[in-house]
């Protein structure tokens, strides 16, 4: 295949690139970094202030479909969307607090959504002014998602909900979330779940609690719905249709972005490789290899990304993707603490002296990395997505 762009192409990334070099100044200069897989909590209000420059400039929201209308957003081919994906990861701009609303709601709302629902949230997402989180996982309902427990009850005109979310990236910034709850108790599994867009701010009916993690930081949340009300015209499907709503918002999960993180990762990889160079551990032959295979590996995941961003249908190619990148990144968090051996263990301030707790940025990668073939649906379940649904191996005892 040819993985290389046109001259449109070119010209969209040189567009792009320069509106990143004239943006990111100012107050924008010192967010290099910032927000990426372990510091999410880090400079919120800057990245918010930054996710409105990037509505004003027409950047959020280049790979909807047009064809329903604007709603505010650039015209933009699946390559150039790539492009865009590629300036920002290598211009060090900051994580975006507005994925989560840009790249899965949006979409979601799309495909499933009415044309109230799209012209009510679909602006204001591309203006960068409301941020989302995502309600899926429970205590006791993680990558087996539909034994959930979260309830909702029609009330008139609103549904209230009562249950437990965690794991939700942003709830504390959030102003709004996608919630897939249980509206007819009579059903089991995957049968009467509903997808429900409910907003955050109702103090005494939602209570967000962060999850204070070994790397010190606290990234996730857990979610307390007390009876907090949705109104029935943000019920997205149509009731008891929220399964394959939910499902195809994870497919989209893993698109474009994904090629992102690759960039990231590829960062991260350069750090290492430089620790190891310095500390002389690319003399020792076995970590000479592994870190010759995690080269080559995120070379593979790139070419695989590319391959499969405009396949449709392809009921494994998310699967894959996560399977792949989930481990590669634990591999390289593992190497990052081999090749500093004893040197690993030791934080950036003396501890014992009474400094602050603190990690450098290769001890939280170790930290982090550790959950990658975890969240997101661990390894088990996306192996079993590829033998049942690409396979066609028999379901498995449940």
């Amino acid at each position: 295949m040819d993985f290389g762009f046109d001259g449109t192409d070119e010209a969209f990334r040189q567009e792009a690139r320069g509106w990143l070099e004239g943006h990111l100044v100012g107050p924008y200069a010192g967010l290099a970094g910032v927000g990426g897989p372990g510091s999410e909590h880090r400079g919120v209000a800057e990245r918010r202030a930054w996710e409105r420059e990037l509505g004003v400039g027409g950047w959020i929201g280049t790979g909807w479909d047009r064809e329903r209308g604007t709603y505010g957003n650039r015209a933009a081919t699946l390559t150039q969307q790539v492009v865009w994906a590629e300036e920002y990861a290598r211009a060090g701009a900051p994580g975006r607090v507005g994925h989560i609303g840009e790249n899965l709601l949006a979409p979601t709302l799309i495909a499933h959504g009415d044309e109230a629902q799209r012209r009510r949230f679909l602006p204001a997402i591309a203006r960068g002014e409301e941020l989302w989180c995502q309600g899926y996982s429970e205590p006791d309902a993680g990558s087996d998602l539909a034994g959930l427990r979260t309830a909702a009850v029609r009330d008139g005109r609103h549904y209230r909900i009562t249950g437990q979310k965690i794991w939700t990236s942003l709830a504390v910034e959030a102003d709004w979330c996608f919630v897939l709850a249980r509206t007819d108790p009579g059903e089991r599994r995957h049968r009467g779940l509903s997808f429900l867009l409910v907003a955050m701010d109702q103090p005494g009916r939602i209570e967000v609690r962060p999850i204070r993690q070994m790397s010190g930081t606290a990234e996730f949340n857990e979610v307390f719905f007390d009876g907090a009300v949705a109104r029935a015209g943000h019920l997205v499907g149509g009731e008891g249709a929220g399964w394959p709503v939910a499902m195809g918002l994870l497919a989209r999960e893993r698109g474009v972005s994904t090629l992102v993180q690759q960039i990231g990762f590829a960062a991260e990889l350069a750090e290492v490789l430089g620790v190891a160079l310095r500390a002389g551990a690319v003399q020792d032959p076995v970590l000479r290899t592994q870190l010759t295979a995690q080269w080559a590996e995120l070379k593979v995941m790139r070419w695989n990304a590319l391959r499969t961003l405009g396949a449709a249908g392809d009921a494994g190619s998310p699967s894959v993707a996560k399977l792949l990148w989930g481990g590669w990144h634990r591999r390289l968090g593992e190497l990052a603490m081999r090749v500093r051996g004893a040197a690993a263990a030791l934080g950036p301030s003396d501890w014992s002296a009474g400094a602050p707790y603190e990690l450098d940025a290769l001890q939280r990668l170790f930290l982090f990395s550790r959950a990658d073939t975890i969240y997101g649906g661990s390894d088990e379940i996306q192996r079993n997505i590829i033998a049942e649904r690409v396979l066609g191996l028999p379901r498995g005892e449940r």
